[in-house]
């Protein structure tokens, strides 16, 4: 060990230790570093503290109870309150500690938020299927011509006078004069309890209906006796809603008339099946949920018309400011639109975003920024924070952060600077734009969507290309003319503009749904992916410079993690009645599903593919008999036996025994008694109840149940004692 003068006031004994020795406070210099960054990076904390918000109610959802709830708060609060301790008595650091303490807080208001509203508006479902007479008083009725039903919801009080909500299917042969909201009805229904997800990655509708209040759904036998009619009183715009999508399907036949009615009403209940599956898998499905798009149609229409007609008048174009005076009408024709067309998240983020943009115009500052749409997120989180986990949400902001961060870019302000130029130069310009706009949006709300929906349309940037200006320029205007020019019933030219270009609407749809690889499938994938894109896309759009290209780096992994899924090999719902072999994702074997049915679909989504479902008993080394089918799964070198009960009755005990026993895995709706002992699973009622769903992957013996998500939320059913 060398010499080290302690007493050499040069300080070069002071340099050797640092030479010999690392630095002793590293934290100290990581926290520096951070706080350097921040500030040399122009970090905006608005964005930030919406993206806190949703990532506490997030984790809420994923967390599994109230003691990780609850540890989750403390952990966040404390970690404000050493923030803020910190910032009083020191003036450096001050970036990195306001960061932490106001996304700290956000977390936990997150947490809190959520929780709160679970607790308040939850409702739990009924314990059982249950047929029984039901009088209850209509709240809503909503016409699906598309799919041949009325759904009606209904109030009623069960046996033990609790009050509850549910929703009814009905026939148009049940329907009578006076079934409408208000009405007192009488009959008898079979009730279900919301369905929790049929598989991992399925649809929960049990989580949403407890958030909407639904403790059953159901459908009517028999006739509906009308004990009170609807008491006809002030129209409402429920009702105003329908009236006027009657009103547009009159004038406009076929498949446009019921898209014509969803743009003017946000009645989707009669576009067929067809058509919406040609939409969705063309990219343009977004074209009939009322959000951005349309709501920026009304409300930028609204705002150059009442600019145009009353810089008409020269009085009062010299008495107010007529931009003002615009923007304010357009923000109520905006919200009167959100309202009439149903008031949902995607609308009511639109709408608060352009009465945001028509403040900034009012009051001359940037329309288009993050710190607008982190307040219209707010807005949205605080007052329905379970929207955060559904695609409606993700997708609507997904989109719009794409958008604001693309044209608030440096290359595409430099790109759409204003100057002297040809029109044909401008009119170029312009398309280029709307096209990589397009492009980028679908970038990014592709893997979303295949996380929720498990198929994308892949040329939707093409057909956006051609389909947004035929919307916007066309057939909205043409709708709002005709519908103003009917008062007169003059509005017959019009209704035919609406008509021809809607259906050029569909045609495009259809035309790019029928491409080959129009549409890609991927199986079931972990929330994990879903949460690495959207922090990818989060870190590209809010960070500045070229720092934020980092962001690419979870995006492009998360997109590589979703392409490159496995399907599983096995899928089982949660009832056991459902199970589904996937043979190399080009065949799908079923034991009850069908093609086209409700778990038909399901099967497909969740394997990622569009095979078709062929029966169980054609599959290649599969024996049936009247309660059984058995068959054998190969899976590289190692091969697995299956045995599947085709229905619940009972079997003697001997005969179970001896074919248990020679299955690896053994599949039933009932309950098996202990005389059925496979080699590896058995997946009887008693299991399937407290798993939910199941998909399982041989190579790994990996098993993937719905009930590893859900926790001790109150929608999820508990387990057998």
């Amino acid at each position: 060990m060398s010499d080290i003068p302690l007493g050499d006031r040069t300080g070069e004994g002071d340099v050797a230790l640092q030479r010999q020795w690392p630095n002793p406070r590293p934290l100290s210099s990581m926290a520096d570093a951070a706080d350097s960054f921040l500030g040399k990076a122009g970090f905006d904390r608005a964005p930030w503290l919406a993206v806190s918000l949703a990532a506490g109610i997030s984790a809420w959802f994923a967390l599994p109870s109230s003691t990780y709830w609850v540890g989750a708060i403390v952990v966040a609060i404390t970690s404000a309150a050493f923030a803020l301790k910190r910032l009083q008595r020191q003036e450096n650091r001050q970036h990195i500690l306001l960061a932490t303490a106001a996304v700290s807080i956000m977390f936990a208001a997150g947490i809190g938020v959520i929780w709160s509203r679970s607790e308040i508006v939850g409702t739990p479902a009924i314990a059982y299927p249950v047929v029984q007479p039901v009088t209850a008083r209509v709240l809503t009725r909503e016409e699906q011509p598309a799919r041949g039903r009325i759904r009606l919801t209904v109030a009623l009080r069960d046996g033990l006078g609790i009050a509850r909500k549910i929703r009814l299917n009905i026939t148009p042969e049940q329907d009578a004069a006076g079934i409408d909201k208000g009405a007192v009805i009488t009959m008898r229904a079979r009730l279900l309890p919301p369905a929790s997800p049929m598989l991992p990655g399925s649809y929960d509708f049990a989580r949403d209906a407890w958030f909407s209040g639904l403790a059953a759904t159901g459908s009517v036998i028999g006739p509906i006796r009308l004990k009170k009619p609807a008491d006809g009183g002030a129209s409402s715009l429920a009702d105003l809603r329908g009236d006027l999508s009657d009103h547009v399907r009159s004038r406009v036949a076929g498949a446009a008339g019921s898209i014509a009615a969803a743009f003017a009403s946000g009645d989707r209940g009669a576009i067929a099946d067809a058509d919406a599956d040609a939409m969705r898998d063309s990219g343009l499905t977004h074209l009939l949920s009322i959000s951005g798009l349309h709501v920026s149609a009304v409300v930028a229409a609204t705002y150059i018309l009442a600019m145009r007609i009353m810089a008409l008048w020269q009085n009062l174009a010299l008495r107010i400011r007529l931009p003002v005076a615009a923007a304010l009408l357009a923000a109520m024709a905006g919200v009167f639109y959100t309202m009439l067309t149903g008031a949902e998240v995607p609308t009511i983020r639109s709408c608060i975003g352009a009465i945001l943009v028509l403040g900034a115009l009012m009051l001359g500052r940037q329309a288009l920024s993050m710190r607008m749409v982190a307040v219209a997120a707010i807005a949205i989180l605080l007052l329905w924070p379970e929207s955060v986990v559904g695609p409606s949400f993700q997708m609507s902001f997904a989109a719009v952060i794409a958008i604001v961060a693309l044209h608030n870019s440096k290359p595409v302000r430099e790109f759409t600077r204003q100057g002297r130029k040809r029109l044909s130069t401008r009119i170029g310009r312009n398309l280029l734009l709307l096209f990589v706009t397009g492009l980028v949006i679908e970038l990014a709300l592709m893997p979303i969507v295949l996380h929720h929906f498990h198929r994308a349309g892949v040329y939707g940037a093409m057909a956006n290309l051609i389909a947004i200006p035929l919307v916007t320029i066309i057939a909205m205007p043409a709708i709002a003319l005709a519908l103003f020019l009917d008062l007169a019933g003059l509005g017959a030219p019009a209704w035919w503009l609406v008509e021809t270009s809607l259906n050029a609407l569909l045609a495009i749809a259809r035309l790019t749904a029928s491409q080959a690889g129009s549409v890609t499938f991927v199986p079931v994938t972990g929330s994990g992916t879903a949460i690495l894109f959207i922090a990818g896309l989060l870190w590209l759009a809010l960070w500045q410079g070229r720092m934020r290209l980092w962001g690419l780096v979870p995006a492009a992994l998360a997109g590589f993690w979703l392409l490159s899924a496995a399907s599983p090999d096995l899928l089982v719902s949660g009832d056991g009645r459902q199970v589904a072999i996937v043979d190399t994702g080009t065949r799908i074997y079923s034991l009850r599903g069908s093609a086209g049915s409700y778990a038909g679909e399901n099967l497909q989504q969740i394997a990622g593919t569009s095979a078709d479902l062929l029966p169980l008993q054609d599959r290649d080394a599969t024996i049936c008999n009247a309660d059984f089918c058995s068959t054998v799964i190969a899976h590289g070198k190692d091969s697995y036996g299956l045995l599947v009960a085709r229905n619940a009755n009972p079997v003697a005990a001997d005969i179970l025994r001896q074919s248990c026993a020679t299955a690896d895995i053994v599949i039933s709706e009932r309950v098996l008694g202990p005389s059925c002992n496979p080699r590896w699973l058995k997946l009887d009622r008693y299991m399937l109840d407290a798993t939910g769903g199941l998909a399982i992957y041989l190579q790994d013996k990996k098993i993937v149940s719905v009930a590893q998500g859900q926790g001790d939320h109150g929608w999820w059913r508990e387990a057998p004692e």
